[in-house]
């Protein structure tokens, strides 16, 4: 791997918080991810399933964790299955995991291969009366493709069919939107990369640059910095393609008098930075395009102050819309009869500001939590505001990553990196 060894205790200790939650004759399984094909015999490259990760901190394919608190072999409390490896192995595809490393690496002392999990599993049923399953229920996610876990779990009901199946997942949920300081050290790292990769755009962004470019050199100062690269594919938006959310082509030459909306974060050690600033191709903003982006920063620094202990996402939402109106109203996008005829479930300000304003970060971009929860100390949302204005071809969105404190404002992990329109312009002009 790329990055620093983190501290096993960082995973034993998650190991133990999950094993509270199980009843008594209970266990859990983990499943590592497939290496996905493509076609013929390529491969998108090995990303590790987030729970086992967090679980174990094992990076590797073909890779199964056991949690079995109540197991009358202690040996057999924490058990984890690896890929064997090999010479051969070692030739062609590098090392994978010996069973003394993967001790060092995630402290389960217990360590088999791969292919002697159906005769160990099958002594952990015999004792074990309930299972618990881990399946993606993420409010987002597409369950299309059907994983290694998918599979896990076909097989195990028709193995053995008389057991009490229940979820992992609202178990995880609940733990991993909760961050320790080694995860909150994990995120800042990946901010500072995410930080060394814009400082880097603003010197090198000039008309005619293509999108693609700034991709580039963000990838390339991200890898440098020991990261996988991008934690979500980057949007490198300038002109009129700002005001489409989810543009990903980056294909387009920058001209001059523009604004290029750029949402990038890198990955460390599969946590996830996520940033989002909009910057004018020929260092300068024009006096509407200043309008419109301090508008959206004042609303960010409002939102921001909002996430604090106690607070309920839905009611959050709604006051950020409360603020996003007002910003509207002096920027004359919309007037008091739309406000007047607006449907409650679209207000008026949606025409300009129709996504969510945070959501969890962590292991994953969109990071698993409780909606329905009031905020907690040591949660980490993002604050992104926006305006896309598409007549005006202004699309403008600004992002910061923050971790929730138990008093006063949240912790800007991204506060070194350039967000007033004085900086920028300086640092582009220098």
């Amino acid at each position: 791997m790329k990055y620093d060894p983190i501290d096993r205790n960082l995973f034993i200790a998650n190991r133990q918080a999950f094993a509270k939650y199980l009843e008594k004759d209970a266990l859990a399984v983990f499943n590592s991810n497939d290496i996905y094909p493509i076609s013929a015999d390529s491969t998108i490259p090995f990303q590790q399933h987030r729970d086992i990760f967090y679980l174990s901190g094992v990076d590797q394919e073909e890779s199964i964790l056991v949690i079995f608190p109540g197991c009358s072999n202690e040996n057999h409390r924490e058990v984890l299955f690896l890929k064997e490896t090999s010479e051969l192995i070692a030739i062609w595809e590098g090392e994978k995991l010996t069973k003394e490393q993967a001790f060092e690496n995630t402290g389960v002392r217990t360590v088999y291969w791969l292919n002697q999990f159906d005769t160990i599993f099958k002594q952990l049923m015999a004792e074990a009366g309930i299972i618990y399953l881990n399946t993606n229920e993420h409010l987002r996610a597409n369950t299309v493709v059907e994983t290694r876990e998918d599979r896990f779990i076909k097989q195990v009901k028709i193995d053995y069919p008389a057991h009490i199946y229940k979820k992992s997942a609202p178990i995880m949920h609940r733990l991993r939107s909760l961050k320790n300081k080694v995860e909150i050290d994990l995120l800042q790292k990946a901010c500072k990369i995410t930080e060394a990769g814009f400082k880097r755009v603003l010197q090198f962004l000039k008309p005619g640059v293509w999108e693609y470019e700034i991709e580039a050199e963000f990838i390339h100062e991200f890898i440098r910095n020991r990261s996988k690269g991008f934690a979500y594919t980057p949007i490198i938006a300038s002109g009129k393609n700002a005001c489409v959310l989810h543009y990903i082509e980056n294909n387009k030459q920058c001209q001059s008098g523009d604004v290029v909306l750029l949402d990038v974060g890198a990955e460390y050690a599969n946590y996830s930075s996520d940033l989002t600033r909009c910057i004018p191709v020929n260092g300068r903003y024009t006096e509407r395009q200043k309008q419109v982006y301090n508008a959206v920063l004042r609303v960010k620094k409002a939102a921001q102050q909002l996430l604090v202990p106690g607070t309920l996402m839905v009611e959050y939402h709604k006051e950020v819309g409360n603020l996003m109106e007002k910003e509207l109203l002096d920027l004359k996008l919309i007037d008091q009869n739309d406000i007047k005829n607006q449907r409650n479930d679209w207000p008026a300000y949606k025409k300009y500001f129709m996504h969510g304003t945070s959501h969890f970060l962590g292991l994953d971009t969109h990071d698993v939590g409780l909606w329905t929860e009031p905020i907690k100390a040591g949660m980490v949302f993002t604050c992104e505001p926006g305006i896309y204005i598409p007549e005006e071809g202004i699309g403008i969105r600004i992002e910061d990553d923050l971790v929730v404190q138990e008093n006063g404002a949240p912790f800007n992990l991204m506060a070194d990196i350039p967000i007033e329109i004085e900086e920028i312009e300086s640092i582009m002009n220098a």
